[in-house]
């Protein structure tokens, strides 16, 4: 048996699990929030209690020392020689990881030279990994990537129709996103069909507040809807999705704004906040709709149907589709956006039960058994993904 820590580090922030492997048993779980910044909190749970400290943590590697401490005291651990591995999730690994690998002193240099392309990410990815290396610097560790998955996407799905020196100068490129739920996922629905992953066309919809579509076929990512930034793709909670780019000078002439604050607009005050005009929390929005708000019930049409032309093209893409997933707090939870996606697929061979769908957070097939395409819901789980990866590499 051994203890591996999943870690994912923001900013100001360290989300974190302890999992016993190789059974996946989540030993404890928490999240230290507000680092560097004045009542920052540490919440642990461990079983059913849980652990909630407010004080000030100054910097991540307090924030580590304090975890550790916090994963002692609970009697979780008994101590640090208990932990056996550490995986971090690492955002972008450019076109040079095409998979998890060992932490070194090359390996961190690395993902320093691709920081220009998730600049608010990979830094504090980084500032977590070298936290944990300061403090328990034998116990082997492992970067995984959110891109690493689809970069077995073919040029055709990963090169825009742009200059090609802007490619090979400046690695202008689709290159994906939330690449390790959507493995997870794609080999998870693979045991739930009884069928090899490599033998099975799958289109993965990661819907949360940021949210991607990602075709699967034969267990590899073929394409994926986000491109070189988060930004692409899908209608998302404060995201645009794909717009005409010929709109960014066009809005900088019209408002007046800076091309870093039309960015600032696509990114943080376009998509279901924008649409809906109160909330980018698909809940508030539903709860709305229902009550008769026109503009809400336009922001949901928009985001289903911006998913519905993905699988439609990702379907011809692989000449046909075995199974469709929802996963993430979106796709996990909302039986009505699942409804709205899966409308009109029938053409396709998607056969659905509104009382199978009428689940939240649960793994389940929610197509009818005659159903040549299956639809499953399942939840994801980054965490364990990363905690496999340690096993597999550490």
């Amino acid at each position: 048996m051994s203890n591996v820590l999943a870690i994912n580090a923001g900013s100001s922030s360290l989300k974190f699990q302890l999992i016993d492997m190789p059974e996946e048993n989540v030993l404890a779980k928490g999240l230290v929030e507000r680092i560097g910044i004045n009542d920052s909190e540490i919440t642990i749970e461990f079983g059913d209690e849980k652990d909630s400290t407010i004080t000030d943590i100054p910097d991540h590697e307090e924030a580590v020392k304090l975890l550790l401490e916090k994963l002692k005291a609970s009697g979780v651990i008994k101590s640090l020689d208990e932990i056996d591995g550490i995986g971090h999730r690492v955002v972008h690994g450019g076109e040079r990881f095409t998979d998890s690998v060992p932490i070194t002193a090359e390996v961190i240099k690395e993902i320093e030279e691709v920081s220009e392309l998730a600049p608010l990410h990979n830094p504090a990815n980084l500032t977590g990994i070298r936290a944990f290396i300061d403090i328990l610097p034998n116990v082997p560790s492992v970067a995984v990537f959110d891109t690493a998955f689809h970069q077995t996407m073919p040029m055709q799905s990963y090169l825009y129709s742009l200059p090609y020196e802007y490619y090979e100068k400046y690695g202008i490129r689709k290159y994906g996103f939330h690449g390790t739920s959507h493995k997870y996922v794609s080999e998870r629905a693979a045991d739930l069909m009884g069928v090899p992953a490599d033998q099975l066309r799958l289109i993965s919809c990661h819907l949360g507040n940021g949210a991607s579509i990602a075709a699967i076929e034969n267990g590899e990512s073929i394409d994926t809807s986000m491109g070189f930034t988060p930004l692409a793709g899908v209608t998302m909670g404060t995201r645009s999705g794909n717009i005409d780019p010929a709109l960014v000078p066009y809005i900088m002439d019209k408002t007046g704004k800076s091309v870093n604050e039309v960015l600032q607009v696509l990114n943080k005050e376009s998509g279901m906040l924008a649409l809906s005009g109160f909330s980018s929390d698909l809940r508030d929005i539903q709860e709305k709709a229902e009550s008769g708000d026109e503009r809400a019930e336009l922001a949901l049409k928009i985001f289903a149907d911006r998913i519905h032309k993905f699988i439609g093209s990702y379907a011809a893409r692989m000449k046909g589709v075995d199974a469709i997933i929802f996963t993430a707090g979106v796709g996990e939870n909302s039986a009505e956006v699942r409804q709205r996606v899966l409308d009109g697929l029938e053409f396709m061979g998607v056969y659905w039960d509104p009382a199978l769908n009428n689940i939240r957070g649960k793994e389940a097939f929610v197509n009818y058994p005659h159903s040549p395409v299956k639809v499953i819901v399942i939840p994801t789980n980054e965490e364990v993904m990363i905690a496999r990866d340690v096993m597999r590499l550490g």
